[in-house]
């Protein structure tokens, strides 16, 4: 429990003066109150407030009561109450956020009226903006997989090296073995870029032929035919 200025009280009953040295280090070291107190050593400590929220701000998923206890080297019971006073402020003041006590722990979530923003956020921040060179690119190998760069650059009729090394670090493209002729490094599309268009599979790839001209000539096809007389 704690007395009325907020600090811990180690075991029942009152201490007097000469009783400091008996305290544990962790009773020295932390302070309850939100303003910190300064230390033995002439640092300034935090306050059990700031304390908390600087655990609950890097956990990723929730935090039992009895570990921030352990952490902080203070009662249990202690802990609850703070949790919960924390809880309440947040609510109180309006946060965008608040902290809930969910499978037996405690995890900072958003608040429910600010969903539609952080969806929006989280859905724009994440769209992937391809260039039309990437675009063209990309179709390439999704029509053609697997296939090597070089043939790529036949197709599109330039070099597009480092287009595919964009691809690639965005997670659309990767590697699928080697070329067996040739030993030259095969591409094909991942299941990230399935996910994104919304496809099962690669069979549901809509048909390139209603969207290309009467004639293509493909560039490979054309260098195997014999040279015209």
């Amino acid at each position: 429990m704690s007395t009325d200025n907020g600090h811990a009280v180690p075991g029942a009953g009152s201490a007097d003066p000469g009783d400091g040295e008996r305290t544990t280090a962790g009773e020295r070291g932390w302070a309850a109150d939100e303003g910190g107190v300064t230390g033995a050593d002439g640092q300034a400590n935090p306050g059990l407030r700031a304390c908390l929220e600087a655990i609950l701000l890097v956990v990723d998923e929730p935090v039992a009561e009895i570990v921030i206890a352990q952490v902080l080297e203070r009662p249990r019971e202690e802990i609850a109450v703070a949790l919960h006073e924390l809880a309440a402020s947040y609510t109180a003041e309006g946060r965008g956020f608040d902290l809930r006590e969910v499978a037996g722990g405690w995890r900072f979530y958003t608040r429910e009226e600010c969903a539609p923003v952080v969806e929006r956020f989280v859905r724009d921040s994440q769209e992937v903006r391809l260039t039309q060179a990437a675009l063209e690119t990309l179709a390439v190998v999704a029509y053609r997989q697997p296939v090597s760069r070089a043939r790529v650059s036949a197709v599109r009729g330039v070099n597009c090296d480092g287009v595919m090394r964009t691809l690639g670090l965005r997670g659309l493209v990767e590697e699928a073995g080697t070329d067996h002729e040739t030993g030259a490094i095969l591409y094909r599309t991942t299941g990230y870029f399935l996910e994104r268009l919304g496809l099962a599979g690669l069979e549901d790839l809509p048909e390139l032929a209603p969207f290309l001209p009467d004639h293509v000539e493909d560039p490979e096809d054309a260098a195997d035919e014999p040279a015209s007389p």
